[in-house]
């Protein structure tokens, strides 16, 4: 068997980054040797998902991979976030880590994004769900026997925060929406599947409701119903 590449991998804990990364373990060409996700430091939540750290260290022991957590400041401006972002994946580009990869589907601006900014640390981004169809993606998930919760939601989806994503979810989801919520209408936390060893033990707390800031002052904020994972 050829050698391994050692690779990191992005990990949001959310369903494209679970069948993202089950197709690298099957493929067999990539050795993960960490899994990375940016952790809100105030509240110790994966940021912009919301769940609790506890949650998120259960994922990565049932995975038996090592967890590469980024603290962050809550809402950090890119400067900051660049700048600790360059500076905790170059530890990871001296281990002798040169790929790193992502569940990424269609946003083409934030693929040139990342690959320019891992350009800068001398390391290349890999994109294996990139360009397929969302909702053949989110059935493949589903028929997998994958079991994973929205974790939070747009305004208007408030309904679905909560709501454990299969095929009846899917027919309820309003037709402008994508299936995988890849313009961020929606995220999720995965709790059970065939790259699991163990399901994560949960359960559903309390549903709030976060506004933020805007770019534009005079725009409205915009706003997202969490769901607490306990």
């Amino acid at each position: 068997m050829p050698k391994q590449i050692p690779a990191v991998f992005n990990w949001s804990g959310g369903k494209d980054s679970t069948l993202a990364l089950h197709h690298v373990l099957q493929q067999k060409q990539y050795d993960i040797r960490y899994l990375l996700t940016t952790v809100n430091s105030s509240f110790n939540r994966v940021s912009m998902h919301g769940v609790r750290e506890a949650l998120l260290i259960d994922q990565a022991n049932s995975l038996k991979l090592p967890l590469f957590q980024v603290r962050l400041p809550e809402m950090p401006d890119m400067e900051t976030y660049e700048k600790t972002m360059f500076e905790q994946v170059s530890k990871l580009k001296a281990e002798g880590i040169t790929y790193s990869i992502f569940g990424d589907i269609f946003l083409e601006d934030l693929k040139v994004y990342r690959e320019n900014q891992l350009t800068k640390i001398g390391m290349e981004a890999i994109f294996p769900l990139w360009k397929r169809d969302s909702l053949t993606l989110v059935k493949e998930f589903i028929d997998l026997g994958y079991k994973t919760i929205v974790v939070c939601a747009q305004d208007d989806l408030q309904d679905f925060c909560g709501r454990v994503i299969d095929h009846s979810f899917l027919n309820d989801l309003p037709k402008h929406i994508d299936p995988c919520g890849e313009n961020g209408e929606f995220h999720t936390f995965v709790f059970d599947g065939p790259i699991f060893n163990q399901p994560i033990n949960l359960e559903v707390g309390e549903l709030v409701y976060k506004t933020f800031p805007t770019p534009n002052e005079t725009d409205k904020p915009s706003g997202y119903w969490y769901i607490d994972l306990i």
